[in-house]
C-alpha cells in the first residue's frame, strides 16, 4: 500500500466513523477505497469490519448521555445483534467469493433505497399509529427483536447501511426520540462489529495495515460524529450517503 493509498484509507476511516456515529453507512466510504487499493472483496470486508470496531465504540461513548435509562432495552436488543452478527460473519466465509461479489451490489442498492425511503416510511407508520390510537412496546417487542436479528445477520456479513436499517426498525416500533434511538443504534453496531471481529481474527484473511488505518481514523470520526450529529441536516447526510453508495455500486460492477 503506497503512502497515498494509506492516507486515503485513513481519511475514509474518519469519514466512516463520523457517518456511522450519526446515522450509519460508513462502509459505503471505506469499502470502495479498500477495493481501490487492490484488496479482494472478502478481504476488504473483513479488514473493514475489524477496523470499524473502535469507531463504533467511540460513537457509542459519544452518545453516552442519550443512553441513560436505556440499559434494559440495550441489553435485550444486544442479544439479537450478537447472534445475528456471528451468523452473518460465518456466512461471509462460507459463501464463495464469486457469490459475495454478486450479492454486494444488490445489498448496497437495497440499502440506498432504504436510505431514501426511510423518512417517508417512518411518517406513514406514525400516521397509522395516530389513527389507530396504538402504542408501541418500550423495547419494540418480539417483532423488533427478530427484525434486528435479521438486520444483524446482514451487518455481520456486510456492514454497509446496517445503522440505517436499525434506525428504521426502531423508529417504526419504539416510541422514543431519534437521538436516543441513535444512541442504541451505535451500541448495536459496536456489538455486531465486535462479535464479527473476534470471529474473523481466528478464521479469516485480513490486511493489518488497512485495519489499523481504519481503526485510528474511525475512532476519531466517531467522536466527530457524536458532536455534530444533532446539527447536520438529515437531507444533506442522506444525499451524501446516496452519492457515495452509487460510486461503490459502479465500482463493484466494473471490477
Amino acid at each position: 500500500m503506497s503512502i497515498w493509498e494509506a492516507l486515503a484509507v485513513f481519511l475514509a476511516g474518519i469519514g466512516a466513523g463520523t457517518i456511522n456515529a450519526i446515522v450509519g453507512s460508513g462502509t459505503l466510504i471505506t469499502f470502495p477505497v479498500l477495493l481501490a487499493t487492490g484488496l479482494p472483496p472478502v478481504t476488504a470486508t473483513v479488514s473493514n469490519g475489524l477496523g470499524l470496531v473502535p469507531g463504533a465504540i467511540s460513537g457509542a461513548i459519544g452518545y453516552r448521555a442519550e443512553l441513560k435509562g436505556q440499559r434494559p432495552r440495550v441489553l435485550r436488543l444486544s442479544v439479537a445483534a450478537a447472534i445475528g452478527g456471528l451468523t452473518g460473519a460465518a456466512l461471509l466465509l462460507l459463501l464463495p467469493a464469486t457469490a459475495f461479489e454478486t450479492i454486494v451490489p444488490v445489498l448496497v442498492g437495497l440499502a440506498l433505497v432504504l436510505v431514501i425511503l426511510q423518512p417517508r416510511i417512518s411518517k406513514a407508520v406514525q400516521r397509522r399509529r395516530e389513527r389507530e390510537g396504538s402504542h408501541t412496546h418500550p423495547d419494540g417487542g418480539p417483532l423488533l427483536f427478530v427484525g434486528l436479528l435479521l438486520a444483524s445477520v446482514y451487518g455481520g456479513y456486510f456492514t454497509a447501511a446496517q445503522g440505517i436499517i436499525y434506525l428504521s426498525l426502531m423508529g417504526m416500533l419504539i416510541d422514543d426520540t431519534l437521538q436516543r434511538l441513535n444512541a442504541v443504534k451505535n451500541v448495536l453496531a459496536a456489538v455486531v462489529n465486535s462479535i464479527a471481529a473476534i470471529f474473523f481474527l481466528f478464521v479469516a484473511d485480513f490486511d493489518w495495515t488497512a485495519v489499523l488505518l481504519i481503526a485510528v481514523g474511525s475512532t476519531i470520526g466517531g467522536q466527530i460524529g457524536a458532536k455534530v450529529g444533532r446539527r447536520l441536516h438529515p437531507t444533506a447526510l442522506r444525499a451524501l450517503i446516496v452519492c457515495v453508495g452509487t460510486v461503490a455500486i459502479v465500482q463493484l460492477l466494473l471490477r
